[in-house]
């Protein structure tokens, strides 16, 4: 991520005609997936157009600190976030002055959302099934009921007679436009082709819209070569073309059963936006919730490894207290750092558990409301250490260097943090 000054500039194009219907499509459905601060970013941009509608002044960006009243390095997080859900292009110029250029897309169709194969499944995800299922109902089509009614509608010719006119062909005007997600592909298309037997297929089996299905599908449920290989060929019907919701389905149910019938999520491996904290201060304990907020939970773990790979028991451990307690990252996180402050590195699963279980019926969200519980519940926590037969010399009294408001973190410890982070973003 390049470093923005205050004083770089920016300007705005816009390929998209924004309206209440395409608004409302951004904070129903967009803003599950990449918080409440990207979609104020895109709002921002689009009042920055002049009322022509096309193209912005030349702003700077202390303009869009000043609107926003957010730091440059949460505005730079938000642009990325809309960069790769396809609601914007960015292109960067070098000079004395840095110079961006944001490109404005139209959000997809309620449809085009609901039916793609990635954003629908992170939407159920981070939703859930019952606000999910509002969502889909809200644009769900209503059926006109026309029985006893017949069509009197005109046709253009009934009303319209041809003249002679101008030449309109090639005409320069705006249009709306959508950008597609783009995906790197980790999967060798080529491979999968030449393992299917031509007699197979039609000329038509693997076009564009087939193969964007396939990359989309293979990136969200992880699906090597050989098993998408699979899955494809058994999505194959009579006249020799992919019957893409067949692949679909039979992708999420390879999941689910690789995965003890869980689905995935991608988003919110990370603290999602609207649980961090607002403030931008500099102390060394808001470095520290800036930490846990912005690293997941297994690059946390991994770091305590010294970078090397984290277990498949300590994997599932996390993906326990994420799918099953329900727990946010930044939570999990201050979870991870306390109990391996206190048991000297162990990842004590039935305390963990047992914390865990309290913390999902207290509704701990935040990383600051974690750090409070902890330091309430020292003691009890302890207790609970030694019922559950831990060795004393097992147990050192090490805490965190954030458990204390008034004892300041230790400066080392922070700046190896923030250097890790470096690596993450």
């Amino acid at each position: 991520m390049r470093n923005i000054l205050p004083l770089d500039t920016y300007k705005v194009f816009n390929k998209a005609f924004i309206d209440n219907k395409e608004k409302d499509i951004i904070v129903s459905l967009y803003q599950p997936l990449i918080g409440v601060t990207a979609v104020n970013l895109y709002l921002t941009l689009t009042n920055d157009l002049r009322d022509d509608n096309i193209e912005s002044e030349v702003l700077s960006h202390s303009h869009l600190m000043s609107i926003m009243m957010v730091n440059l390095e949460t505005i730079a997080k938000a642009r990325e976030k809309l960069e790769a859900i396809g609601l914007l292009k960015t292109f960067y110029k070098e000079d004395v002055i840095n110079n961006y250029i944001y490109v404005l897309y139209a959000p997809l169709s309620a449809s085009e959302f609901l039916n793609h194969p990635i954003l629908n499944v992170i939407l159920y995800n981070n939703l859930g099934k019952v606000e999910y299922d509002k969502a889909v109902d809200k644009y769900r089509t209503r059926k006109v009921i026309t029985k006893d009614y017949s069509d009197i509608t005109a046709s253009f010719d009934m009303v319209f007679t041809p003249v002679n006119g101008i030449n309109n062909e090639n005409l320069d005007v705006q249009d709306e436009k959508t950008r597609k997600i783009e995906i790197k592909s980790n999967v060798d298309i080529n491979l999968i082709v030449s393992g299917i037997p031509n007699r197979m297929t039609s000329p038509k089996c693997f076009n564009k819209d087939t193969v964007e299905l396939i990359v989309d599908l293979a990136y969200l449920y992880k699906i090597n070569n050989l098993n998408m290989q699979g899955l494809v060929r058994n999505a194959i019907n009579e006249k020799g073309l992919i019957d893409k919701e067949e692949l679909k389905r039979s992708a999420r149910e390879f999941y689910q059963f690789e995965n003890n019938g869980k689905l995935p999520t991608l988003i919110y491996n990370k603290q999602p936006e609207y649980l961090k904290e607002a403030s931008s201060g500099t102390s060394d304990i808001d470095k520290m919730i800036y930490t846990f907020e912005n690293i997941s939970p297994i690059e946390l773990l991994k770091s305590s490894y010294n970078n090397g790979e984290v277990t498949s028991r300590d994997k599932r451990l996390i993906e326990n207290l994420m799918m099953n307690q329900k727990l946010s990252p930044g939570v999990i996180n201050v979870l991870i750092d306390y109990v391996m402050k206190i048991t000297n590195k162990k990842l004590n699963k039935d305390l963990i558990e047992t914390i865990a279980g309290q913390w999902k019926r207290l509704n701990i969200e935040t990383v600051k409301e974690a750090m409070e519980i902890c330091r309430k519940e020292h003691k009890k926590i302890q207790r609970a250490i030694k019922k559950d037969g831990a060795k004393k010399e097992d147990t050192k009294e090490t805490l965190p260097e954030w458990f204390d408001k008034k004892v300041e973190a230790n400066n080392k410890n922070v700046e190896e943090i923030e250097e890790l982070l470096k690596d993450f973003n």
